[in-house]
């Protein structure tokens, strides 16, 4: 299960979809002048935290976007609030308060991993501040459903992180110094989702699949939620590694694939990136790649 973060790979997608999403906007002259570009809010997949996308945050800010990584409760720099009833609806309301506060409007909302089901209750909360919704390797719940409803018998591998009222993460080392992962309130994992508000259900959206270089798409774990996603909304897939600290730029032919499907749209488009499969660490200073991205995404119509 690839729940953990692909950091490179979704931030990659991230600046694309900010580059067609700033033509989208500037193209409605009804809207303000003052918004020129988006405002793109991240939230962040399980046990990790808005840190995993400061990099991506400052490369946007560079290019005049306005960013928005709210921490959810208990995860993060918010560790120290952790307790055991802090579930799914608490990190809903971590995000619309900082949308209601912040006094956000007409902005792309995205959730990586477990975020797609925060960013779902959002979006059922708050549809008149959202312009579009990405799903990043992400859960698209329908109501009623919780992570653990997902799982079902897939979720075996879940059970030796289960102590007590948490999950904890097996792969952070007692002595690893932050930023890392941490333990996870097992409630927000348990806890079903309450989707009631139609409105919600005609914002646009786009979902974002990764596939590991020579597996198929259909033996992803995430491609079970990347079809209930397809009817309804733009569907992407980018090659790369399923392993957090390295991801590819390209697959073995060192070409990257990107197919979109217009959200309720049946006309598809596709770019084509060529490049070195050349593999980036989490802390890799090879930031001119996710650069060139920013500047090919102006492309994208």
């Amino acid at each position: 299960m690839k729940i953990r973060c692909r950091v490179f790979a979704i931030n990659l997608l991230i600046l694309m979809l900010a580059g067609a999403a700033l033509k989208t906007v500037t193209a409605q002259i009804s809207k303000p002048p003052a918004t020129t570009k988006p405002t793109i809010v991240i939230v962040h997949g399980a046990w990790g935290g808005s840190w995993a996308f400061r990099r991506v945050d400052e490369l946007l800010r560079q290019k005049g976007f306005n960013v928005y990584r709210p921490q959810l409760t208990g995860l993060g720099e918010r560790v120290h609030l952790s307790r055991p009833d802090i579930g799914l609806s608490t990190h809903i309301d971590d995000v619309v308060n900082t949308i209601l506060f912040e006094d956000l409007h007409d902005i792309i909302l995205v959730g990586h991993s477990y975020g797609g089901m925060v960013i779902t209750g959002v979006a059922d909360r708050v549809p008149d501040r959202i312009q579009r919704l990405v799903y990043l390797d992400a859960f698209v719940p329908n109501d009623g459903e919780s992570v653990m409803t997902f799982q079902g018998s897939r979720g075996d591998w879940l059970k030796p992180m289960i102590k007590g009222d948490y999950i904890v993460p097996l792969w952070v080392k007692p002595d690893q110094p932050p930023p890392h992962d941490v333990p996870q309130s097992l409630k927000t994992f348990t806890e079903a989702i309450s989707l009631k508000n139609k409105a919600a259900l005609k914002l646009p959206a786009t979902y974002m699949l990764t596939v590991a270089a020579g597996k198929e798409a259909k033996d992803d774990d995430f491609w079970p939620q990347a079809q209930r996603a397809k009817s309804a909304a733009g569907l992407s897939w980018l090659t790369a590694d399923h392993n957090c600290t390295m991801v590819s730029t390209g697959g073995p032919g060192g070409n990257v694939s990107r197919h979109s499907l217009n959200t309720f749209s049946a006309k598809p488009q596709s770019v084509s990136y060529n490049s070195k499969h050349r593999p980036l660490q989490h802390n890799c200073e090879h930031y001119s790649l996710v650069e060139k991205r920013i500047r090919d995404a102006q492309q994208i119509e």
